[in-house]
């Protein structure tokens, strides 16, 4: 019997040790109590016959109750994903069709068995594949797709790829839970290209066509082994059965020392090479120099040789070699074709090179690498481009002079901790990047000779704590980043293909001069000390200077036209505290941001294309001009002390003034203004209004709350806004209404809250003489008006939909049943809080036939209200304590609020028993209605879904 596992392959029963014969196979199979998964077909014929029901169980199969067979499980990783297990079976070519095969019940499949026998050992194992337990992508992977293509018969088809030879009626049950479709060779392929190792794992359980055509060596030039704990056998196998894998990674498998020996031996065509975590001896480096098509080593994390010899590492077509974290004391490095080489964080004292075409040399954190080592490594490459001399604490300026004799190719230098090292008499003129972090010798004087290498691109500087000052010209550079540089003070670059400026945490910087024509974006945060700013970039379009404290108002002169930033677009200073009147005069200024400007007391912008400016926190702002800006929209109320604004944006639709309570003098000339928020103006004066309405005739929305020095005059001038649909005049000591209803004709929302100066007649234009007849919704909450007027203004005013008269102290009843009245219009009528109302009462003969919402809350002397009201949705009676009798006849009534009520709960199911769509009752803290009560109301009202209760004790 032959059964495939992880790792385990050959090309016949014979090719890997400890599998069964062909002569075995009936004792295998009684012994291992084999079983196929039910598909929702027969069950599979092996060989002699059908395979029971009563079969054995998984830990029965695999021994779990034996410490060795457990173990075996788990090394193989077969809890993890998912095997496929066959018997020897003759392939038959003809029935080796290019048609898939898909199961309706695939995921049904019971375990099953397979075993394996590496390093000599029986290790039987099993494997559980179903629905909720698919194996990620990160699980380890199983190669037990790979069956002898030759003699493996494919477990999901029970009948033994014999499709023509099923009866009539097991070929009807079939059609019913497969799919058929054809797919080429040549496309399987090219769909498979696309797989990884575990999908093609997956892929191979499919059917037989697809098992052969996932095993195609295309699939498995890279064989990757990494941190799995695969046998030597398993590993010989697979080399066996893929001699012609490029590329192979065992890093972090057991034995990788004997490993790589069985790679370089059975794998000619070996290309690329990944190993560590272990130790590797002389066998190993003596075998890769026979390994001819090897072109990249990766060795890392290692102990090499017994820790005191001398490594040699000879090969003549290598071309990349990497040694990272790597135990060695000596290491001779003799590769002619060799192109980069990185021993990184190797802990060798002394390294021999002998690479004439090495381009990329990283010997970064080597600590006990010496400079003359590191001097003797570097030189012996003439044709260096790149050197990571990193964390080399022992690095000195005369290494760095003979490297830049020895390498006069040298593009790419990175001395980043290196805290010898000062550059004064160093020239590396063709070196385009240039790495510095926390060098501690590069001072002021470094700078001299950085300026020398006319080719440089990219500067890093940061953490270099004794640098003062930067000065440099050099035509190429195009990145420069300076980082917490504390004594850092003077920056002057010039460079006109510099694009990037990184500045950062550099207390102590005073003064920046930046010349550039390709830089777009500059970002200088939290440089308290920045006073002086100079720039002639005539590409920059975005500046950021937030919490730079010390800047003052000659700033202005930078951003504005001639400053020398003709394209600038954006500019933020927030938090600039210094600042105490800005100014900007510019044509190409969109975004403006001044949040957290405290100390700003004066504001001129003539930018015309600005569109957005921010003055959150602006708190002692005075005066403002702006004109002429192209805002759209402007928020001053956050500017308490505003005193004078002129504005003149002919773009602004929406100006907010609200809360700007000293501001007396306003100037506003935007024609097309529709909303404008004067509310809390209370020097807001009759002349300043007339002014505005006259540059502003497009006005619909007017907020004039609480500004007390607007009186008849003011809005006389109405008349110039023949658009007005929205007027609040509410906390106004306004006495007489008709300038309103004179100019406004096309009002439709009134609001006149707490006019307490308003008289009982001011309101009979509306309800005699038809006066607003555009007029929709009236806000008379608050006032003192008497009962008379109230009603009055109910019964004539039929074209009102939305009436609020809460806090109303002279209302005292509600009472509708006299008065007959057609097409009566109202949908929300709000009375909340009016103390002395007693009763409402609104009959079917009310006409209130659009009434869809009634608040009454907070009414504390309500006693009955009797409502018929065919369309009312809302009724709130919360909080009205002295409710004793409810009648409700409201078909399409869905929410009653009876929150602290004192009303009994037989009174509340007959007020809804005629209520035969309400869905919410609120009846918390109703003293009379317990937990008990919630089933008799829901037997009254069947439609009820939601009940609010405070669910107090019966």
């Amino acid at each position: 019997m032959k059964i495939w596992c992880c790792f385990c392959f050959g090309e016949d029963q014979d090719s890997v040790g400890g599998m069964t014969n062909s002569s075995d196979e009936a004792s295998d199979n009684s012994r291992l109590g084999f079983r196929w998964g039910s598909y929702g077909r027969e069950r599979a014929d092996f060989e002699e016959g059908k395979v029971g029901d009563a079969l054995p169980t998984w830990e029965a199969m695999v021994g779990v109750g034996s410490s060795s067979g457990v173990r075996a499980v788990e090394a193989l990783g077969f809890y993890e994903e998912p095997s496929v297990t066959s018997e020897n079976l003759e392939f038959d070519g003809a029935s080796y069709n290019k048609r898939a095969k898909f199961y309706t019940d695939i995921l049904e499949c019971n375990p099953t068995v397979i075993s394996s026998d590496a390093d000599n050992s029986s290790l039987p194992a099993t494997s559980c594949y179903n629905a909720s337990s698919v194996p990620s992508m990160s699980s380890t992977l199983c190669y037990t797709h790979m069956l002898n293509s030759s003699g493996v018969q494919n477990p999901y088809d029970s009948s033994g790829g014999r499709d023509d030879e099923a009866d009539g009626s097991d070929t009807s049950k079939i059609g019913t839970l497969e799919t058929r479709m054809d797919l080429t060779d040549d496309l399987l392929h090219m769909v498979f290209s696309f797989l990884d190792h575990n999908d093609l794992c997956r892929a191979a359980m499919v059917c037989r066509q697809w098992r052969t055509a996932s095993a195609h060596e295309d699939f498995w030039r890279c064989l990757n082994f990494e941190n799995r704990a695969i046998s030597i056998q398993q590993f010989a196998d697979m080399c066996h059965r893929y001699p012609n894998a490029t590329e192979v990674n065992i890093f972090g498998a057991p034995y990788i020392h004997l490993l790589v020996v069985k790679a370089i031996s059975l794998l000619r065509n070996l290309e690329v090479l990944t190993l560590g975590r272990g130790q590797l001896g002389d066998p190993f480096f003596h075998g890769i120099a026979e390994c001819h098509m090897l072109r990249s080593l990766v060795v890392n994390d290692a102990t090499l040789g017994n820790g005191i010899q001398e490594i040699p590492v000879n090969h003549d077509r290598l071309r990349h070699l990497q040694i990272t974290k790597c135990r060695v004391l000596r290491i001779s490095v003799r590769c002619p074709q060799l192109e980069t080489l990185s021993l990184k964080r190797s802990n060798m004292a002394h390294a021999v090179l002998n690479c004439p075409l090495l381009h990329e040399l990283d010997i970064g954190s080597c600590h006990k690498l010496a400079d003359a080592g590191i001097r003797s490594a570097a030189t012996s490459c003439p044709l260096l481009e790149s050197l990571d001399i990193s964390n080399c604490s022992s690095v000195s300026d005369e290494t760095l002079r003979d490297i830049a004799e020895s390498c006069v190719n040298l593009h790419s230098l990175d001395a980043s901790y290196c805290p010898n090292i000062s550059l004064e008499s160093v020239r590396l003129t063709m070196l385009t990047v240039l790495k510095l972090h926390n060098c501690e010798g590069i001072t002021s004087a470094s700078m001299s000779a950085i300026q020398h290498s006319s080719m440089l691109e990219d500067l890093e500087l940061d953490n270099c704590s004794l640098l003062t000052s930067v000065t440099l010209n050099l035509p190429h550079l195009l990145n420069i980043s300076l980082v917490h540089c504390r004594k850092f003070v003077d920056l002057s670059l010039r460079s006109l293909k510099l694009s990037s400026v990184t500045v950062s945490n550099c207390a102590a910087l005073h003064r920046i001069s930046i010349t550039s024509n390709s830089l777009q974006k500059l970002v200088l945060q939290k440089q308290e000390s920045l006073t002086k700013l100079a720039l002639e970039c005539q590409s920059l379009q975005e500046v950021d200077l937030t919490d730079c404290e010390s800047l003052t108002n000659s700033i202005c002169e930078v951003f504005s036209d001639g400053g020398g930033c003709p394209m600038l677009k954006s500019l933020v200073l927030d938090n600039c505290e210094s600042l105490t009147a800005v100014g900007f005069c510019s044509t190409s200024l969109v975004n403006l941001s001044l949040v957290g400007c405290r100390a700003l007391t004066a504001l001129n912008l003539k930018c015309p294309y600005l569109e957005q400016v921010s003055l959150d926190g602006c708190d002692h702002l005075e005066r403002a001009s702006f004109g002429p800006v192209g805002l759209q929209s402007l928020n001053l109320g956050i500017c308490p002390k505003l005193t004078i604004l002129y504005l003149e944006a002919p773009n602004m639709v929406l100006l907010e003034l609200k809360g700007c309570g000293v501001l007396s003098e306003a100037s506003i000339n935007c024609p097309l203004l529709t909303s404008l928020d004067a509310s809390f103006c209370s020097q807001l004066k009759d002349d300043c209004l007339s002014a505005t309405t006259a540059l502003c005739p497009l006005i619909e929305s007017l907020i004039l709350m609480s500004c007390p020095s607007i009186g008849s005059d003011g809005l006389l001038s109405l008349r110039w806004l023949p658009s007005l649909t929205l007027l609040d005049l509410s906390y106004t000591f306004l006495m007489n209404l008709q300038p309103v209803f004179d100019s406004c004709l096309q009002l439709k929302v009134l609001k006149l809250q707490a006019c307490k100066y308003l008289k009982d007649s001011s309101l009979e234009p509306l309800y005699e003489r038809g006066a607003l007849p555009s007029l929709r919704e009236l806000d008379l909450s608050y006032g003192t008006l008497c009962q008379s007027a109230i009603e009055e203004l109910l019964t004539c005013c039929t074209h009102l939909t939305h009436v609020s008269l809460n806090g109303c102290m002279n209302m005292h009843d509600l009472n509708w049943g006299f008065n007959v009245l057609q097409n009566r219009l109202l949908q929300n009528l709000n009375c909340v809080g009016c103390p002395n109302i007693k009763k409402v009462f609104i009959p079917p003969a009310a006409c209130c036939f659009h009434l869809s919402s009634l608040n009454l809350s907070l009414s504390a002397n309500l006693k009955e209200v009797d409502v018929a009201c065919f369309n009312l949705c809302f009724l709130n009676l919360s909080n009205c304590c002295s409710l004793e009798i409810l009648k409700l006849d409201c078909p399409r009534l869905t929410s009653l609020f009876l929150q602290s009520c004192s009303i009994d709960q037989v009174t509340i199911e007959k007020a809804i028993t005629n209520c035969n769509s309400l869905e919410t009752l609120d009846v918390r803290f109703c003293p009379k209605i317990c937990s008990v009560s919630m089933v008799s109301l829901r037997a009254a009202c069947p439609s009820l879904k939601r009940i609010f209760s405070s669910l107090s004790p019966p």
